[in-house]
C-alpha cells in the first residue's frame, strides 16, 4: 500500500530536485523527507533517486512511480473535495405519473442527476390523483400531474390529447357491454369518463385496470377492450373511435402541469424546475 503523505514527499524530490527544497515545499524536515524516501523505496523494492552533492535525480523505477503518484495524489484529493461538497446532501422527492416516467427520465432527468452529483433525487411514480395527495401530506417537493383543467395552483407545461382506440377490425367494440382498459383509481382519466358516462349510453365493463401504458395498448391491439390512449401512443395496429358513434364518453384535454411544495424549496428544486420546463417541447413532442 503507498501512503499519499510519501507519494507528495517524493514528488515534491522529483520537482524540486533536492530533498532540502522539497522538505521547505511539504513543511517537513529534510531528515523526516528523507526517511519518507526511505520507507518509499522500501515499499516498492526499487531505488527511486539518485543522490549526488548537485541533489537528487530519479532512477528509471522513480520515472515510473512519478506518473502513477500524481494520478494517485490528484483522486486522493477530488474524493477528499467530493465528500466535504457532500456533507450536508440534500435530496428531491419528486413524483412524476407512472405512464411517463420513461419521457421524463430519457429529457431531462437524467441529465439533472449527472449534473448534480451532490443531490439525491427519489423519484416515485403513481397516477395523477394519488400524487396529488402526497405533495399535500408532505411526501414531495416537486410533482409533474395531470388534469383535466388549467391549473389553480400548478404551472402549466403543456397539453396531452387522448381518444378512445380499440383494434383494427375490433370485435369487442360491438359487444352489447363495451370491455375497457383504464387507468386505476385517482387517475383522472379515468374519473373523466365515469364523470361523463351517461345512462343513455353503452354499458361498460371495466376488464383491465393498470398504471401501465404498454398494458392499455396490448389490451386494444388484442381486441380484448377498448382504452383512452394518449394521441402520440396510438399506432396503426389501433382505430380512433368517434365517441358520439360509439356511445363512448367524451374525454376532455388534459393539462399536464408542475405543482410544488412551498415549504420545501430550494436553489437545488429551482434548478430541476428550471431544467423541467427547458425540456418542454421534447416531454410534448410525438414519442416513437
Amino acid at each position: 500500500m503507498l501512503k499519499i503523505e510519501l507519494l507528495e514527499s517524493f514528488i515534491a524530490v522529483a520537482e524540486c530536485g533536492n530533498l532540502s527544497k522539497a522538505a521547505e515545499k511539504v513543511c517537513r524536515t529534510q531528515s523526516a523527507v528523507s526517511l519518507q524516501i526511505k520507507k518509499l523505496e522500501e515499499s516498492v523494492g526499487q531505488e527511486l533517486l539518485n543522490r549526488d552533492n548537485k541533489g537528487a535525480t530519479l532512477t528509471e523505477s522513480g520515472h515510473t512511480l512519478l506518473n502513477y503518484a500524481y494520478k494517485m495524489v490528484q483522486l486522493s484529493s477530488q474524493a477528499l473535495d467530493d465528500l466535504k461538497d457532500c456533507q450536508t446532501r440534500e435530496i428531491i422527492r419528486l413524483g412524476v405519473p407512472t405512464d411517463y416516467i420513461k419521457r421524463y427520465l430519457s429529457s431531462c432527468l437524467l441529465e439533472f442527476i449527472r449534473e448534480f452529483t451532490c443531490i439525491e433525487l427519489v423519484i416515485d411514480t403513481d397516477v395523477s390523483g394519488n400524487l396529488y395527495k402526497r405533495l399535500q401530506q408532505g411526501e414531495f417537493d416537486v410533482i409533474v400531474a395531470t388534469h383535466w383543467q388549467h391549473p389553480a395552483a400548478g404551472e402549466l407545461l403543456f397539453e396531452r390529447k387522448f381518444h378512445w382506440v380499440a383494434a383494427k377490425n375490433s370485435t369487442a367494440l360491438y359487444q352489447d357491454t363495451i370491455p375497457m382498459a383504464l387507468y386505476p383509481e385517482n387517475c383522472p382519466i379515468r374519473a373523466q369518463v365515469f364523470a361523463n358516462h351517461h345512462i343513455t349510453m353503452r354499458p361498460i365493463n371495466v376488464l383491465l385496470s393498470t398504471p401501465s401504458p404498454q398494458a392499455l395498448c396490448l389490451a386494444v391491439e388484442n381486441d380484448l377492450a377498448v382504452a383512452p390512449i394518449a394521441e402520440f401512443r396510438i399506432n396503426g395496429n389501433m382505430q380512433i373511435l368517434d365517441p358520439i358513434e360509439h356511445g363512448l364518453p367524451k374525454l376532455p384535454t388534459f393539462n399536464e402541469s408542475l405543482y410544488l411544495n412551498p415549504e420545501t424549496q430550494t436553489k437545488a428544486t429551482e434548478q430541476l424546475i428550471t431544467l423541467i420546463k427547458a425540456n418542454v417541447e421534447n416531454l410534448a413532442e410525438v414519442a416513437s
